[in-house]
């Protein structure tokens, strides 16, 4: 029988790395940890909803909680001269300690990193995003399906790109699926570089759910030292 698996954990510890990086010494600090990231997660994801977020990164050292974050628009999060970022450096810090009293040491205030994504067609998460906005603006879904996908797959790193929308669509009463694919996704292949995203449109008549995997092409491991044998010698 086949499993649906997430294409993200699929490839952790391959061509993935995980998205909170920290180590628990003991039952009482990994469940507050958790509790922790899932607050911060929560939070951005409702504050940040407009900036075409792409995700979120943890990582804690002694003493240190570093929020990293992938934004397809740095300058809505950063702000004119840094206010907005500022903000919401104390607001994060504001939201973890009240998840967790020990989420920080006392005067310490959450690192706050802003990464930018050059390529915003090659990232599903935005991609879903820009979905959700055309729904949410009342534009045929077919017409937004379409120019989605050709605008996708038009970019010169992407092989592949797939689409899956569900729920009430068009106002009908009944819920139905319809998908778009153009291209090919590998999904059981481990070296296949797939990013994978579902979003929500909150439409008046219901919520329509979009899924969206895009495929980066395969991704290889360098060769670290090319092994070279020593020539023969010719004998006379």
């Amino acid at each position: 029988m086949t499993h649906i698996v997430h294409p993200y954990a699929h490839r952790l510890g391959i061509i993935r790395d995980w998205k909170s990086r920290w180590f628990a010494s003991d039952k009482k600090i990994y469940r507050d940890n958790i509790k922790v990231d899932e607050t911060i997660r929560r939070f951005l994801k409702k504050r940040l909803r407009g900036t075409y977020t792409s995700g979120v990164e943890i990582e804690r050292s002694a003493g240190e909680l570093r929020v990293i974050l992938s934004t397809a628009r740095p300058g809505l999060v950063i702000g004119r001269s840094g206010e907005n970022a500022t903000k919401l450096r104390a607001e994060l810090t504001e939201v973890a300690r009240k998840a967790s009293p020990n989420a920080l040491p006392a005067g310490k205030q959450v690192k706050f990193d802003i990464n930018e994504v050059r390529q915003p067609e090659t990232d599903a998460a935005v991609v879903a995003y820009m979905i959700a906005e055309g729904l949410e603006k009342r534009m045929p879904f077919r017409r937004v399906l379409k120019s989605t996908v050709e605008k996708v797959i038009a970019v010169r790193e992407v092989e592949g790109v797939r689409i899956a929308l569900a729920g009430r669509l068009g106002g009908a009463e009944m819920s139905r699926k319809e998908e778009i694919k153009k291209g090919r996704i590998p999904l059981q292949t481990f070296r296949a570089d797939i990013d994978f995203a579902h979003d929500e449109a909150k439409l008046p008549y219901g919520v329509i759910g979009i899924k969206v995997w895009i495929f980066r092409g395969n991704v290889y491991q360098d060769k670290k030292a090319k092994v070279t044998m020593p020539e023969a010698s010719a004998r006379g």
